[in-house]
């Protein structure tokens, strides 16, 4: 017999507790190494189907002696450690074993370019680059621009110029003490960073303390509702910050087993079987990994063992929820958060869903839509996320972007911070989005700076101006979209728009490459001169509706 949720009573009785020393590799793995040491924590599964399982005793022995190897090599305590690695082991003992040192590891995707490569090595000042064999030619490529870096370490074949990174961490003592004694980092020093896109500018760093990592065991515990006995798979690349919310920290906290697959591209009909013969318990995708899912014959496996479904990235449609739950009989639970936090808000084990919305907050946070005075907005209306941080600010969310005081002034505003999302909330207290308050692009769970776009569509001989945007796309949620001014002398063609996407794909990421292109004569702006992208993204939006 079901039982009525009492979310006031959730809010109240769930706590997480913030010791003044903290450290997620010694806390919790170490522990899960002494009191559970043969408990499978990661199981791996290549391209190939070829398998790897690490218990946490054997996290505990590697990341040992991957930390001695990289404190050999001269890390300390605050260094920042760039990490380009794909869906393999080393990822996991690499992150752990950093955070053993106290250093401060910056998870990159694998697709970025050399030129994002330089940006953010230089931006962040990174002491040690480590990547696997497969990039470093992109680092090679941009040397002469990397001076922050004094190690370039390699996972995989040797290369010139790089460090061999099993080499140097076979022969390594498996038993590690920190140089400054065994005390733990304190629970405010810096863990991790991430760059995270904007509309304008370049990407701006985030910094998470240990604290974060502490705060991700609400993630996993209330929304995932993961016991130890889980065997949780969550669709994400190593270079997002989702992979801390479902791959990671409060995963390892609860004891779970984490589930990975390395592949090259999503096969849903693969992702099916896979849930189905490695006994999935619990499994996170993003809403493009679901659109594909469900246009699957899902009666052809058997799902027995999985038992909680969730969502995040951007909004998920609710016909996919409905045909999941149809099929399966499992709702697909809804959760929102930013590179920037924590889970924030989401649909909660033994909550009543309501398909669309994303939820309500989790206990750690007080979250209110307002309007453009700060006020909370009544029910229905219309305004923007905010957290609130004062009189305290929460543990989970950032503390602001790293030397950037105008952008934090517009993000800190009186009692909140604004997440730069705009949503509803109903009568009882659900939270409806309606999309964001900027311009960044959600494809595909990536977050897309149109500004970056651009700057490399300009760089083209052909090109005089650009403006890019997200347009509604069944699949990946949404598409890049560019419009084009070319210079006086060159004239549209299809051949063009292909030597320009060529060019995108030459110097930044293939996920920000536009997938289609549009020839125009102006762009609509501001008396100011800036692009007002709102414009185009109408114009779009009208085309669509008479389609």
């Amino acid at each position: 017999m079901s039982h009525k949720f009492d979310y006031a009573k959730f809010r109240s009785e769930y706590k997480v507790e913030y010791p003044e020393y903290f450290n997620f590799a010694f806390d919790v793995i170490d522990r899960h190494a002494r009191e559970n040491g043969n408990r499978v924590a990661l199981h791996f599964v290549d391209e190939d189907c070829s398998e790897e399982r690490l218990t946490f005793r054997d996290l505990r022995i590697q990341s040992n002696r991957i930390a001695n190897f990289l404190q050999g090599l001269g890390v300390e305590r605050g260094d920042r450690v760039l990490v380009m690695l794909p869906r393999i082991p080393a990822w996991w003992l690499v992150m752990i074993a950093l955070a053993k040192l106290g250093a401060v590891s910056v998870p990159t995707a694998t697709t970025l370019q050399p030129k994002d490569i330089a940006y953010r090595i230089t931006r962040a000042s990174i002491r040690m680059v480590i990547a696997s064999a497969h990039d470093t030619s992109k680092f090679d490529s941009v040397r002469d621009d990397l001076d922050p870096v004094k190690d370039f370490v390699c996972v995989g074949e040797d290369r010139p110029g790089w460090i061999n990174f099993w080499a140097g961490m076979s022969p390594a003592s498996p038993e590690y003490v920190p140089l400054d004694g065994p005390r733990s980092t304190k629970i405010d020093e810096p863990l991790l960073m991430y760059f995270t896109s904007g509309t304008t500018g370049y990407p701006k760093i985030v910094t998470h303390t240990h604290a974060y990592s502490l705060a991700h065991r609400s993630t996993a515990e209330l929304w995932h509702d993961l016991k130890p006995n889980d065997v949780i798979w969550t669709i994400t690349d190593t270079g997002w910050a989702k992979i801390a919310w479902g791959a990671l920290f409060g995963q390892w906290h609860v004891g779970a087993t984490i589930f990975v697959h390395q592949y090259a591209q999503f096969r849903p009909e693969r992702a099916l079987s896979f849930l189905e013969r490695y006994g999935i318990t619990v499994f996170c995708a993003p809403p493009t990994a679901w659109r594909m899912l469900i246009l699957e014959d899902l009666k052809k496996h058997d799902l027995a063992e999985l038992r909680r479904c969730t969502s995040a990235g951007e909004p998920l449609n609710p016909e996919v929820i409905e045909a999941w739950k149809r099929t399966i009989g499992l709702e697909i639970n809804e959760g929102y958060g930013q590179t920037e936090s924590v889970l924030l808000i989401g649909t909660f084990a033994g909550m009543p869903p309501r398909y669309g919305s994303m939820g309500k907050p989790t206990p750690l946070f007080e979250i209110s839509v307002i309007d453009n005075d700060l006020n909370p907005v009544p029910a229905g209306a219309e305004g923007d996320i905010a957290v609130r941080v004062k009189p305290d600010h929460p543990r989970g969310l950032f503390t602001g972007y790293l030397d950037d005081d105008d952008l934090n002034a517009e993000v800190f505003r009186g009692d909140w911070y604004l997440t730069g999302d705009r949503a509803t909330i109903d009568s009882d207290g659900y939270f409806w989005f309606v999309g964001r308050s900027d311009d960044v692009i959600k494809s595909c769970g990536y977050r897309i700076g149109p500004f970056e776009v651009e700057s490399a569509l300009v760089e083209h001989e052909a090109v005089a101006e650009a403006a890019v945007i997200g347009v509604p796309d069944r699949m990946k949620g949404q598409r890049v979209k560019a419009f084009v001014i070319l210079k006086k002398e060159f004239e549209p063609s299809p051949a063009l728009a292909r030597r320009l996407q060529e060019h995108v794909l030459s110097v930044t990421a293939s996920y920000k490459c536009p997938k289609e292109i549009e020839f125009v004569t102006e762009l609509p702006k501001t008396i100011s001169g800036k692009i007002r992208r709102v414009e185009l993204r109408e114009r779009e939006a009208e085309k669509h509706r008479q389609s």
